[in-house]
């Protein structure tokens, strides 16, 4: 018997399909995995996957595949549209798991702009892009060390704010756990935070909120229908 189950139904339930999480899983497992969505030709969002991993599976070559956020295409992407969603990073350290949000967001669909580099140790950097981070609906900052880049977001900028704390920094950054208790912390309302390193979860949750702003007001059956 299979030790997995793959959530087949999951995009017609949620607006976007399963991913595969490879941490902890040997590369036959995910083979395995891969034989299963092919043969359903149900493309897969693979994360977390190690280069050493990936060179050992039998798909590899099928595979889009991008070392800097271990992530895997196997099938097609869904064709990526404009839904006003931006990806900010406080510095290039954080950008790994900035791509793996990225990714994340262009394999189902959600097209998204970047902004690099600009954490509060150069405010200016920041400030020069201010305008144009108001325009967009949705902002997933990624940020490690004291994280205080959501925050000094959260009060300028109308968009919802989804933050994710990276494990980047020195000594009592504790491998991002300052980072996570910075943004929980955050006094700027309304700030969302996911988990250390969750580019992926960021992403879901921003697909989630671009479905309420551009879906409902478009196809009100459709997206009801999810539910």
């Amino acid at each position: 018997m299979s030790d997995f189950v793959l959530d087949v139904p999951r995009a017609e339930r949620i607006g976007f399909g399963e991913a595969v999480f490879c941490a902890g899983k040997s590369p036959a497992q995910i083979d395995a995995i891969l034989d299963d969505a092919a043969g359903r030709r149900l493309p897969m969002l693979l994360t977390r996957l190690d280069d050493d991993k990936y060179r050992a599976l039998r798909h590899a070559s099928a595979l889009d595949y991008d070392a800097l956020s271990r992530t895997a295409y196997a099938g097609d992407a869904t064709p990526a549209a404009d839904y006003g969603v931006a990806i900010v990073t406080a510095g290039t350290s954080d950008v790994p798991v900035a791509r793996e949000a990225a990714r994340t967001l262009a394999f189902y669909g959600f097209g998204a702009a970047q902004i690099d580099d600009v954490g509060v140790a150069g405010l200016w950097r920041l400030m020069r892009r201010i305008e144009e981070l108001r325009a967009y609906k949705i902002v997933i900052v990624v940020a490690g060390m004291d994280a205080a880049l959501p925050t000094v977001l959260g009060g300028l900028i109308p968009g919802c704010i989804i933050a994710v704390p990276t494990s980047v920094g020195y000594g009592v950054a504790t491998g991002g756990r300052a980072a996570l208790d910075a943004m929980l912390a955050s006094c700027a309302p309304g700030v969302v935070v996911v988990n250390i390193d969750n580019g992926y979860g960021a992403a879901c949750g921003a697909m989630r909120v671009a479905r309420l702003f551009f879906f409902e007001k478009k196809n009100q059956k459709t997206f009801t229908s999810l539910g």
